[in-house]
């Protein structure tokens, strides 16, 4: 990661907030997080400092809600942002970051990228995407998901709270784990991938690999590595981005109304296979004995002695957390797969093979 990030994950880390804020000098921060109550908001409350809250946003929020805290931030007078909560709490916060020096009257997306240099200060509610390490944020405009993607907003502070996690529903608990798992294991595939990107990856799964029965359990030393794992598969996939078990999973999140991380950990061992049974059709230049290795570098992580044992492996993990979906339409999934997602990925499947996948993926889970 080329921006300097610094991360906190001792027990109350974020008691460190208020040396933090001394140290910028903040008279004023914008807090933006849900309207639910938690130590680290009542804390924040409690600090000695002005501060606005904005908690108007949506799950996947829309450019409205980030402008709106733009207005709040401008009209505050505040020099600092703090977010705590989930992907959507973060992406508002980013927006807010990038956004609140441009220019009121243009569309906010029209208009140039630049570091504002506003600080902010992250603390993740959830264990999945990692978005707390990514240069990377999501809103909808006009129905039309928009990614925001700048250096910048990647935020100069992270707090990793693990007893955060020990609140959230159990369906989303174990999807949001299964989105970091998928995350590393595509980061590790991917056409972009650096040894850099790799070693985020392999701990990241380790780690989780090692630790998520634990975790789903309530052991809290495991949510904490679950934690960790969750922030490294940000970091790789900051780097790499996703591939096509991603750009499927998208349609299958609005359709089923079923989680990311779940519709993401259905696609993926599709994906998987199709790779290694299409070596002809592989796009990374490193070639497929680039390909190999990673793959055999997997079955290293799931202890398995071949690729088919690993993708086996991996959907008795998905299949021992009782997830389910319900409804089938080959055609409206296959049309939803953005055909730019699939340019990082080493094997292009092309619609006919999004098509292969998608039909064989169904067919399993639905009969």
């Amino acid at each position: 990661m080329s921006k300097q990030q610094q991360v906190i994950r001792e027990n109350d880390g974020y008691k460190k907030i208020e040396e933090i804020l001394r140290s910028h000098h903040s008279s004023k921060f914008l807090l933006v997080c849900s309207r639910r109550d938690n130590p680290v908001k009542d804390y924040l409350i409690s600090l000695n400092v002005e501060h606005a809250v904005y908690s108007d946003y949506q799950q996947n929020p829309l450019y409205r809600n980030a402008a709106e805290g733009v207005d709040l931030f401008k009209t505050e007078g505040c020099d600092f942002i703090i977010a705590i909560g989930g992907g959507s709490a973060i992406d508002v916060a980013k927006c807010i970051k990038l956004f609140c020096k441009m220019d009121e009257s243009i569309c906010y997306l029209d208009q140039t990228f630049t570091d504002t240099k506003i600080p902010l200060i992250v603390l993740p509610t959830t264990a999945g995407a990692g978005s707390e390490a990514t240069k990377y944020a999501v809103i909808y405009k006009d129905d039309v998901k928009q990614t925001v993607t700048h250096e910048s907003i990647i935020p100069d502070y992270v707090i990793l709270e693990p007893s955060f996690l020990s609140t959230i529903p159990e369906y989303y608990k174990k999807s949001a784990m299964l989105d970091a798992l998928c995350q590393a294991i595509e980061s590790m595939w991917s056409v972009n991938s650096t040894n850099e990107s790799m070693e985020y990856s392999k701990e990241s799964i380790e780690l989780i690999l090692n630790g998520y029965k634990n975790y789903l359990d309530g052991d809290q030393e495991a949510a904490r590595s679950i934690m960790n794992a969750a922030n490294l598969s940000g970091r790789a996939i900051n780097i790499t981005q996703t591939t096509a078990a991603h750009a499927m999973s998208y349609k299958l999140t609005s359709l089923y109304r079923i989680a990311h991380g779940h519709a993401v950990a259905l696609c993926l061992p599709y994906v998987w296979e199709y790779s290694l049974n299409h070596p002809e059709k592989i796009t990374d230049t490193r070639g497929v004995s680039h390909l190999n290795s990673v793959f055999a570098q997997l079955n290293h992580l799931f202890g398995s002695d071949s690729t088919q044992d690993s993708i086996l492996l991996f959907r008795k993990l998905v299949e021992s957390l009782n997830l389910e979906i319900f409804q089938n339409d080959v055609s409206i999934l296959a049309a939803s797969v953005n055909p730019d997602r699939l340019k990082n990925n080493p094997v292009n499947p092309g619609a006919d093979g999004i098509t292969k996948m998608y039909t064989a993926l169904l067919n399993e889970i639905i009969g």
